[in-house]
């Protein structure tokens, strides 16, 4: 295929971007976890939840074919599907030649540094690679553990809500997220929308919680996972996270997906335990301030 004959169709319009690139995005659901995951958000949201600037979706096509994608909320990342390095520097040359600005680039492995090296080809900004590398797992053959901790899982529902609150705050403070959760915020957070479960001891005691986004595409994300640290080593994260894949699963999932930063080993073991395969791993390289010149 030669770069001209790819066409990158530039949108707004989350419904046409879902309608040009829907079945693309289906057709392998769990690897398209991101976008399918944001441009749901965008369209029962609206936009203006996510930023004071216009969302970007793209659509990469060949004679009516959807090759890849991307979709960018500034002032966040530009977050393509998979590209060859061809189409990561077809890429960044038409948004190069539009004048967009990119803080970074979110991707799988391979596409982050394609699209990095080709943006900074057409534009003279430097690339750094973040500290945090994430993978992607999707679920194979759930194996929950044996034996389970005691205790039991229990779903919680609207009356549970500052519980939810607090510990998706401790969850956030964990990772170094900066947001503010209570009740005035929660709905514009990015927690607001999953379904939450807790491990609860024999005596109702919560010590772990797991959440899980809404199907869409077929497709379940596991998000957010959290023991607080001096509970640990005795088997609730697992058991959580088996609660809510299970779950998942029982909703009829085709895939069932969740992230684990790579520079933890002791996560990324127990997903493993649990049936869970690595489908890609995902990198973030952050671009400096250089202004892509028009052409």
């Amino acid at each position: 295929m030669r770069p001209d004959d790819w066409h990158w169709h530039l949108t707004e319009d989350v419904d046409d971007f879902l309608s040009r690139a829907g079945d693309f995005l289906r057709s392998q659901p769990g690897l398209h976890v991101m976008p399918l995951t944001w441009a749901e958000r965008v369209r029962k949201r609206g936009a203006d939840a996510y930023g004071t600037e216009a969302p970007v979706f793209g659509v990469l096509e060949r004679a009516g074919e959807v090759h890849a994608t991307f979709y960018r909320l500034p002032p966040r990342a530009l977050c393509p599907t998979p590209l060859t390095p061809e189409q990561a520097d077809s890429l960044a040359a038409h948004l190069a030649a539009l004048g967009h600005s990119l803080p970074s680039v979110s991707a799988d492995h391979g596409t982050a540094i394609a699209f990095a090296e080709a943006w900074q080809r057409h534009t003279g900004a430097t690339a750094k690679i973040r500290d945090t590398r994430l993978r992607l797992y999707r679920l194979d053959t759930l194996t929950p553990p044996e034996p389970l901790p005691a205790g039991r899982g229990r779903v919680l529902g609207d009356q549970d809500l500052e519980q939810v609150m607090f510990w998706c705050g401790e969850f956030a403070k964990a990772v170094g997220e900066d947001v503010t959760i209570n009740a005035d915020s929660w709905a514009d957070t990015r927690y607001a929308d999953k379904r939450y479960t807790l491990w609860e001891t024999p005596d109702g005691t919560p010590v772990s919680i797991a959440g899980m986004n809404p199907m869409i595409g077929g497709q379940v994300q596991v998000d957010i996972v959290y023991t607080p640290a001096d509970l640990r080593g005795r088997g609730y994260a697992g058991a959580v996270t088996a609660e809510v894949s299970r779950a998942a699963l029982t909703a009829g999932a085709k895939d069932v997906v969740l992230f684990a930063d790579q520079s933890n080993p002791t996560s990324n073991a127990l997903y493993q335990r649990l049936g869970y395969r690595t489908l890609k791993d995902w990198a973030a390289y952050d671009f400096s301030c250089a202004e892509p010149e028009v052409r």
